[in-house]
C-alpha cells in the first residue's frame, strides 16, 4: 500500500502538471534558436552546398545518380539520388545514404502511408537526354514527366526542377539556391557531446546530428499555402528576409497546446508538409516532403537573397522557401498542377483520398467534457427534442471511464451503457466515446497487464517501458509503429473486449500527438525507442496517424468489414484523411478564434484532410450569446460540425441563452440538415478526387486575384459562398463575390452581381451566404430528430440560373453506412437545366453483377431562381404528366419565407432518368 506521503506527492505533482498545461506558456516550447538543427540550417548561406551529380543513369525505370563533393579535403560519403516519374505529372525525388557503405543505421522512412495504387502508377523511364542549360559549363539530364512537363537534374551545381516541356518555364525547383545539407550518420568521436538539453530534459541523441535542409522555389507564384497545423492566415506570410518582423519559421511538430494563440507560425497538433503555390500567371503547383520528424519551414521574403550571386532565371513572382528537418530522408514529391484541383488530385494519389464518412457523421454533433452521467445524457437528448433541434451524435469525454482507463465505464455514473446507447439509437442517434493512447499503469487494469506482458509499449532510451504522465497519471503508450500492435489494438474494439459498446458507438482519439504532461514540450522524449529501433524523433509526427489508423481498423473489424468507421483524431499527418475526421483542437471562445477557424479548416482541406472543423463556441471560456450564435451560423458550413466545451465552462447547450438565441441556433442547425444531401455529395467528390468540401475562393476562381488572400469567406463545394461575421455587434459586412456570374443570396433568393465587393446589411439570423448562378443544389427541407430519420424524405432542387438561363449540379446518395458503395451500390445523378428543360441523367458506371442501391425518394419541389418569363406549368417525361408552377416559399419552415417560382410535386424519382420542360 502506498504511503500517505507518497500519495500526497502524486497529488501535488498531478496538480502541477495539469496547471502547467492549462494555458499557453511560450517558454515551455522550443524556438528555432533553441533547436540546434534549425539554428544550423538557418545560418547557411546561398551557394554553400558543394554537391554535384555524377554517375547519372537509368536503372529499373528510374533516374539514378550519386551526389558527391569533389572539392572537400575530407570528403563525406556519396549520397544516392533517385528520380521517379508517375502518372498525372507527379515527380518523386529520393536522397539517402548509400546502404552499400554501411552507415551506422538505416535512416527511417515512414511506412503504410503511400497507397499501393500510387506505386503501381510508376512510369518506367526509358531514356534521358543531356542538355547544356544557360551558361552552365556541363550538361544537365532531362527526363519525361508528362505530356506537358519534364524533370531536370542539373549536375553542377546540383539542382532538380520541373519545367514546361521543350525547355519552357520552371514550375518547382529544389536546391536552386544551393542550401542543401544532409548530415550523415556516423560513429561518435572522442570528446564529442551529442546531447541536447531543453529545460530539465536531456536528449541523448545516440546517432548524433542527422538533419536535412534545402531550399524549394515556386515559380510564377503569388502566394503559398498549406503546411498545417497552425492558427494563422491562409496565405503564408514571409518568416525571414528584409522587413520581416516574425523571425520564427513555421513549425511542424505535433504538440498539445492548450489555448493556443492565433496569428502565430507555432506548430499545433498536426503536421502535413505539403505546400501549394498559386499565381495568376501560371496556376497552381505543389511540393510535399514525406517525413515524420520535426520540421521547420521558412517562407523567404523578397530580397532575402540580395547577396546571392547564383542568378536564377528572372522570375518576378518566384517564392523561395527553406525546409529543415531533424531526421529522416529526402522523399519529396513535385506536383505540377496546373489547376488547384489538379494538385489535390495528384497529392491524394500519393497519400490516399479522404474516406467517405457515414451519413450521420456529416450532421450535427453535441459534445462536452463531460456529460455527467446517464441522467444527464437523457436530459440533454430530450431537450433537443423539446426545442425541435436535430442532432445525430452525443459525445462522452474521459470522465465516463473508470479511473481514466479506456474501454471501461464508470459503473456508478454509467451503469447501463448499452441501454443508454440503444435509447439514442431508437431516435437514429449515435454516441462517441473517447479512447486516448495513454494506458494507465495499473496492475489491475487488464489492458496494461497484457501490453506489459507482450512488450507492446514504446521504450525509453534505456529499453524499459516508457512511463509518462497524462490524464490517468502514470501511463505508457502502445508502439503503434508495429503492425502487430496495431492489430492487437484494433481487436480491443470488439463487443466482447469493449464491454458496454454497441453498433451505434463510435470513437474519438484525443491526446495522440502523443501528449505527455511531464515530457519535453509536453510530448514524448525524442530518444524513446519504437519498433525496429526507430527513435521517436524520427516517427513523432506520425504517431497519432498510426493510432488513428489502428482505431479505424478496429471499428471495421468490429463490424466484420460491413460498416464504415467514424473516428475523430486530434493529431494529423499525411494520410490521416483515409481514416476519419480531424478537429482543430483546444480553441477559445473569442472572436479571433472564430475568425482563424476558417483558414485553419481551409488549410487542412488544401492538404487532403477534407473532414475537419473547429469546436463551435470555443473549447475554453464562456462565449457571449452573440459569439455563440455567430459560431453556430458559421460552423453549420464546416465539414465537421460539433459543439464542444471544457468542463470548467458554463453549460452552453443551444436552449440556455433565451428564446431568441435558441431560435437562431436552431435555425443554423436546421440549415445544415437541409443541406445534408449537398454536403454528402461533396464528401463523395472528396472521396473520389481529393478535392475538399470547404474550399478557398481561389480554388473555384483561380484567375480572380481578389480571391487569392481572402480567408474570411469560403466556398462549400462549387456552389455556395459563405462569409463569416467576426466582429461583435456588426451592422454591415463587406462581401466580395467573385466575377463571372451573379450570386443569389441564400436567405432571400435576391441576385447580386459578381466581380465586386458588396456592403451587406448583417442580419442576426444568418451569415451572408450565396448560391452561385449556374448551379443546382439538392436539399431536404423536412426536419427530423436526426439525419437517420430523414432517409426516406423527398428532395428539393434549387436551380440558380445564370445569364444564359442554364445551371447544373449533382446528387450522390447510397445506404449511408456500409462499404457497398465501393461495389457500385449508389445513385449518382447529374442535373442540367438548359433551353427551358431540366434533365436528370446517370453518372454512375454500369454495375451489372455488382451490388445495387435503389431509393424510393422523389423530388417534391424544384425552385427556380432567376428564371425569365412567366411559366405556368411543367411537362414531365417520360411520365407525360404536368406539374404546376407557382410562387412558393423558398424554405419550408416556420416563420416568414420569401416566395420564389416553384415546380410543385413533380414527383420524379431521384434514381431515374427524366426531363421536365418549363412551359
Amino acid at each position: 500500500m502506498r504511503s500517505s506521503a507518497h500519495l500526497l506527492f502524486l497529488l501535488l505533482f498531478s496538480l502541477s502538471i495539469i496547471a502547467s498545461v492549462s494555458s499557453w506558456k511560450r517558454d515551455e516550447f522550443r524556438t528555432c534558436n533553441q533547436t540546434p538543427f534549425c539554428k544550423r540550417a538557418r545560418s547557411r548561406k546561398p551557394g554553400s552546398s558543394p554537391l554535384v551529380g555524377t554517375h547519372v543513369a537509368i536503372s529499373d525505370g528510374d533516374l539514378i545518380a550519386k551526389l558527391t563533393n569533389p572539392n572537400q579535403e575530407d570528403p563525406v560519403n556519396p549520397l544516392v539520388l533517385t528520380l521517379s516519374a508517375y502518372h498525372d505529372g507527379v515527380l518523386r525525388l529520393q536522397i539517402d545514404e548509400d546502404p552499400s557503405l554501411d552507415p551506422p543505421k538505416k535512416r527511417f522512412q515512414v511506412p503504410d502511408v503511400i497507397v499501393p495504387e500510387f506505386l503501381n502508377n510508376k512510369l518506367w523511364l526509358q531514356k534521358l537526354s543531356e542538355e547544356v542549360i544557360g551558361r552552365d559549363l556541363g550538361p544537365s539530364s532531362v527526363v519525361y514527366l508528362s505530356d506537358g512537363y519534364e524533370a531536370v537534374l542539373r549536375h553542377d551545381p546540383f539542382e532538380v526542377y520541373v519545367r514546361e516541356k521543350g525547355g519552357g518555364k520552371r514550375v518547382v525547383s529544389f536546391n536552386s539556391h544551393g542550401l542543401f545539407d544532409f548530415e550523415q550518420l556516423r560513429v561518435k568521436k572522442d570528446g564529442e557531446d551529442w546531447e541536447e538539453r531543453f529545460r530539465s530534459h536531456t536528449d541523448k541523441r545516440p546517432y548524433g546530428p542527422q538533419s536535412i535542409s534545402f531550399d524549394v522555389s515556386f515559380h510564377e507564384a503569388d502566394f503559398v499555402y498549406g503546411i498545417p497545423e497552425r492558427a494563422t492566415t491562409l496565405a503564408l506570410k514571409p518568416t525571414k528576409g528584409p522587413g520581416v518582423e516574425e523571425s520564427e519559421p513555421y513549425r511542424l511538430f505535433n504538440l498539445d497546446v492548450f489555448e493556443y494563440i492565433h496569428d502565430s507560425p507555432f506548430g499545433l497538433y498536426g503536421s502535413v508538409p505539403l505546400m501549394i503555390s498559386h499565381g495568376k500567371a501560371r496556376g497552381t503547383s505543389g511540393f510535399f516532403w514525406f517525413n515524420a520528424a520535426e520540421m521547420q519551414i521558412d517562407v523567404l521574403g523578397s530580397g532575402w537573397d540580395a547577396e546571392d550571386s547564383i542568378g536564377l532565371p528572372s522570375d518576378q513572382n518566384r517564392i523561395d522557401t527553406m525546409w529543415m528537418s531533424e531526421a529522416g530522408v529526402v522523399d519529396a514529391f513535385f506536383f505540377v498542377g496546373p489547376g488547384p484541383k489538379d494538385v489535390l488530385r495528384q497529392y491524394t494519389s500519393v497519400t490516399g483520398t479522404p474516406a467517405l464518412p457515414q451519413f450521420f457523421a456529416t450532421a450535427y454533433h453535441q459534445c462536452r467534457w463531460n456529460y455527467r452521467d446517464e441522467e444527464d445524457v437523457a436530459q440533454v437528448d430530450s431537450k433537443f427534442d423539446e426545442h425541435d433541434i436535430p442532432y445525430d451524435v452525443l459525445w462522452l469525454d474521459i470522465e465516463h471511464t473508470e479511473g481514466k482507463k479506456y474501454f471501461t465505464w464508470d459503473r456508478v455514473l454509467f451503469p447501463h451503457p448499452e441501454e443508454m446507447q440503444k435509447k439514442l439509437d431508437a431516435k437514429g442517434r449515435h454516441m462517441v466515446t473517447i479512447v486516448d493512447p495513454h494506458i494507465k499503469r495499473d496492475e489491475s487494469f487488464h489492458l496494461h497487464k497484457e501490453a506489459t506482458e507482450k512488450g507492446y509499449y514504446v521504450k525509453d532510451a534505456s529499453g524499459k517501458d516508457y512511463d509518462g504522465w497524462c490524464w490517468p497519471g502514470s501511463s505508457s503508450y502502445p508502439d503503434m509503429l508495429n503492425p502487430e500492435i496495431r492489430s492487437w489494438w484494433a481487436d480491443k474494439f470488439s463487443y466482447a473486449n469493449y464491454v458496454g459498446s454497441t453498433p451505434s458507438l463510435y470513437i474519438w482519439n484525443d491526446m495522440n500527438e502523443p501528449s505527455v504532461f511531464n515530457g519535453p514540450e509536453v510530448t514524448m522524449p525524442r530518444d524513446a525507442l519504437h519498433y525496429g529501433g526507430v527513435e521517436h524523433r524520427e516517427v513523432h509526427n506520425a504517431y497519432g496517424y498510426f493510432f488513428h489508423m489502428a482505431t479505424a481498423d478496429g471499428l471495421i473489424k468490429r463490424g466484420n468489414g460491413k460498416d464504415r468507421p467514424f473516428v475523430l483524431s486530434r493529431a494529423v499527418f499525411p494520410g490521416s484523411q483515409r481514416h476519419g475526421a480531424v478537429w482543430t483542437g483546444d480553441n477559445t471562445a473569442e472572436w479571433e478564434h472564430l475568425k482563424v477557424s476558417v483558414p485553419m479548416v481551409l488549410t487542412l482541406g488544401l492538404t487532403g484532410v477534407a473532414f475537419s472543423g473547429a469546436d463551435v463556441g470555443g473549447f475554453f471560456g464562456n462565449p457571449e450569446p452573440e459569439l455563440l450564435v455567430r459560431w453556430y451560423q458559421l460552423g453549420a458550413y464546416y465539414p465537421f460540425f460539433r459543439g464542444h466545451a471544457h468542463h470548467d465552462t458554463k453549460r452552453r447547450e443551444p436552449w440556455l441563452f433565451g428564446e431568441r438565441n435558441t431560435e437562431l441556433m436552431r435555425e443554423a442547425i436546421h440549415i445544415r440538415y437541409m443541406l445534408l444531401p449537398y454536403f454528402y455529395t461533396l464528401f463523395r467528390e472528396a472521396n473520389t478526387s481529393g478535392v475538399p468540401v470547404m474550399r478557398p475562393l481561389w480554388m473555384e476562381f483561380p484567375a480572380d486575384e481578389a480571391t487569392f488572400s481572402n480567408d474570411e469567406a469560403f466556398m462549400v463545394g462549387s456552389s455556395l459562398l459563405v462569409q463569416g461575421i467576426f466582429t461583435e455587434r456588426a451592422k454591415h459586412a463587406s462581401v466580395y463575390l467573385p466575377s463571372g456570374q451573379s450570386w443569389y443570396y441564400l436567405s432571400s433568393g435576391t441576385a447580386y452581381k459578381g466581380g465586386t465587393t458588396h456592403k451587406m446589411e448583417v442580419l442576426e439570423d444568418s451569415v451572408p451566404t450565396f448560391q452561385r448562378a449556374g448551379t443546382i443544389i439538392p436539399r431536404k427541407d423536412r426536419f427530423r430528430r436526426s439525419s437517420t430519420q430523414m432517409a426516406n424524405d423527398p428532395y428539393t432542387l434549387v436551380i440558380a440560373l445564370n445569364s444564359t438561363q442554364e445551371a447544373e449540379g449533382e446528387l450522390y446518395t447510397d445506404d449511408g453506412k456500409s462499404f457497398e458503395f465501393t461495389k457500385g451500390a449508389y445513385i449518382h445523378r447529374r442535373f442540367v437545366f438548359s433551353n427551358g428543360k431540366l434533365t436528370s441523367s446517370n453518372m454512375a458506371p454500369y454495375t451489372s453483377g455488382k451490388s445495387q442501391f435503389s431509393s424510393g425518394c422523389s423530388i417534391e419541389r424544384i425552385v427556380l431562381l432567376g428564371y425569365s418569363g412567366g411559366p405556368k406549368s411543367a411537362l414531365i417525361e417520360p411520365a407525360n404528366h404536368k406539374a404546376d408552377i407557382e410562387l412558393g416559399p423558398l424554405f419550408l419552415r416556420k416563420g416568414r419565407s420569401p416566395t420564389v417560382l416553384t415546380i410543385r410535386k413533380p414527383n420524379v424519382r431521384i434514381g431515374e432518368d427524366w426531363t421536365i420542360r418549363v412551359m
